[in-house]
């Protein structure tokens, strides 16, 4: 029998940011444009944890670029880097307590798009979307459909392009689904996004 989709709820983000992320993979982003729903399977994420982690925005002080990270958990954070790539990111822990889990790569239809820029692209979302309520069902939302991902499944990896970070940088805070590390096949796209380098950090 088949489980039916269920909107993860405000309380399932309300929990430690590595929890979330790690508990992330396997399930599914799912975004209504105009009336048709396009969703993929979460197969990569990234994790940041707080004021003292380097690589967090929040690092800097709160701003109004990232007061969106001190608010709910389940609240979507998109920021633009390179001036032309999006990056989808949902807020986690309690209040107060800037934290957030980076959205890098899904799986839809059998194709991986794999790039927080290229995700963005795919599936069209914008800054339009920054501190959207991702636990209502409308627009975007994630959700679980039943499967369960084993913890021998998921690799743990140092985030990407935040070399200045210093010793932050070798945190094994990126998780993705092995089975994907060596994509056989990549969504297209018209231009070629750079690199994960510099900006790609939240």
């Amino acid at each position: 029998m088949k489980t039916k989709p269920r909107v993860l709820p405000r309380i399932y983000f309300n929990r430690p940011t590595l929890t979330v992320a790690r508990s992330l993979i396997g399930k599914y982003l799912a975004r209504d444009i105009d009336g048709r729903i396009l969703a993929g399977k979460i197969v990569e994420v990234e994790a940041y944890v707080g004021p003292q982690d380097r690589a967090c925005h929040a690092s800097k002080g709160r701003t109004p670029r990232t007061d969106v990270m001190f608010g709910p958990g389940g609240v979507a954070y998109v920021y633009l880097i390179y001036g032309m790539y999006h990056c989808l990111n949902v807020v986690t822990e309690q209040e107060e307590f800037p934290a957030a889990v980076l959205i890098r790569a899904v799986e839809i239809d059998g194709e991986l798009i794999d790039g927080p820029g290229r995700l963005c692209r795919a599936m069209q979302i914008d800054r339009s979307l920054n501190r959207a309520d991702l636990t209502i069902g409308a627009s975007l939302w994630l959700e679980d459909r039943g499967g369960s991902v084993e913890k021998g499944e998921v690799g743990t990896y140092p985030r990407i392009g935040v070399q200045y970070a210093g010793e932050w940088a070798k945190k094994p805070w990126r998780f993705r689904l092995r089975m994907v590390t060596a994509p056989a096949r990549t969504r297209s796209t018209k231009n070629r996004e750079a690199p994960d380098g510099p900006g790609t950090s939240l």
